[in-house]
């Protein structure tokens, strides 16, 4: 299948697991990249197995972040396996792991090995930690490195309990790092045709997230405050609650500001609270004054007038609610794939081009799907999932 997007006509060696990484080159494969998922014996990438899906090794999460790509099965012990990889990497424009240093390095595969074959290639580690610092081999997971970037501690300052957030952020902030940090290297390859090493750590990554805002007055030297965001963490800053359920609402700006006490006329507004500077000093006042008011009102009411108004406001919807989202389906969010397994609707890519559009380019390969026919275009036989020869 000839693929279309802005990288079609590059390949990516992906030896990656669980999400981060998968993450990353998942958007490759579908913005038109040939990615070649190199799993191991046995069971492959693990994320096959954390949920159910209608086939066993395919769970939901697994399908979404692998979709588009080809599996190929090799015990990269192996004097043959990694013979395989040593012809892949001869042409093909990104390596990617997520093996600690020291473990792709005994297996031959680290940058200098790599690039030794192909200098013009991008090889892209994905690191719980960094190599330069001394927690560069600590094994990292999406809870533990939401508990090191600050996550937990400004819930309990928002919420009043130390919580991680419902969805696994570090894992595909990373990941979403790891694709543009790639494709930048692609960019200067392109320009000057120099290949390099990219390295990407979660905790590195979940630090500069978390610093945008939370760095605040802590940024200066010497500081002039401490680190959070204030408005981020005032306790009375969450939806709020109607007559009928719930809302979410920013009346944050001067202009919203007006709009709102014009329409509503809340007693307890004073002329003091008139701009953004003297609200930001009791923002957690004024969100919990807020809170009062909108019980006056049910979850419609305050929408059609926030509507009127051109005030931020949203209903809260489920995960599940998404799916049937009136908007997301008129702009083709979802795509329909039919794979063994069934159909399946994918969340698309949600981003657009005008002359390079990407898709899912097809269903998820079962572990191993792709190994007989991959193998052979590199110049290998291959029989009851061994690699034989060097044809």
């Amino acid at each position: 299948m000839n693929k279309t997007g802005p990288l079609a006509g590059i390949t990516v060696v992906d030896l990656t697991s669980m999400v981060m990484g998968p993450y990353s080159t998942q958007i490759m494969a579908d913005m038109g990249a040939e990615v070649i998922k190199i799993e191991p014996p046995g069971g492959g990438d693990p994320t096959r197995y954390v949920s159910t899906g209608t086939e066993p090794g395919m769970s939901g999460v697994f399908i979404n972040v692998n979709r588009g790509k080809k599996s190929v099965q090799l015990d990269l012990q192996s004097d043959e396996g990694k013979a395989v990889i040593r012809k892949m990497v001869e042409t093909a424009d990104v390596f990617i792991h997520s093996m600690r240093a020291k473990a792709i390095a005994r297996l031959g595969f680290s940058y200098e090995d790599i690039a030794a074959i192909n200098p013009k290639i991008v090889y892209t580690n994905c690191y719980g930690y960094g190599r330069r610092g001394p927690d560069a081999d600590l094994p990292a997971y999406d809870d533990t490195i939401q508990a090191e970037c600050g996550l937990p501690a400004v819930q309990s300052m928002l919420t009043g309990e130390a919580n991680y957030v419902g969805t696994i952020m570090a894992d595909k902030v990373a990941g979403l790092t790891v694709l543009y940090a790639t494709v930048m290297a692609l960019f200067h390859r392109e320009r000057t045709g120099e290949g390099q090493e990219v390295e990407v750590g979660m905790f590195e990554t979940m630090a500069s997230f978390m610093l945008v805002e939370h760095a605040d007055q802590a940024i200066f030297d010497p500081p002039v405050g401490p680190a959070g965001y204030h408005r981020a963490i005032a306790p009375n800053r969450k939806p709020y609650q109607t007559k009928d359920g719930y809302i979410s609402a920013l009346i944050y700006n001067d202009k919203h500001w007006s709009l709102f006490v014009d329409a509503v006329k809340p007693e307890w507004v004073t002329p003091d609270m008139a701009t953004l500077a003297q609200r930001a000093k009791r923002i957690n006042e004024v969100y919990g004054n807020l809170g009062v008011t909108f019980k006056e009102r049910t979850t419609d009411e305050w929408l059609q007038l926030f509507r009127k108004l051109g005030i931020p406001a949203a209903p809260l919807r489920s995960p599940e609610e998404l799916f049937d989202n009136p908007h997301l389906n008129a702009v083709g969010f979802f795509e329909r794939i039919e794979t063994s397994g069934g159909t399946v609707r994918f969340p698309g890519p949600p981003t657009w081009f005008s002359k390079t559009p990407g898709k899912v380019h097809g269903p998820t390969p079962h572990l191993g799907a792709d190994t007989e026919a991959v193998l052979a275009t590199y110049g290998f036989a291959c029989a009851n999932d061994e690699v034989i020869a060097d044809q």
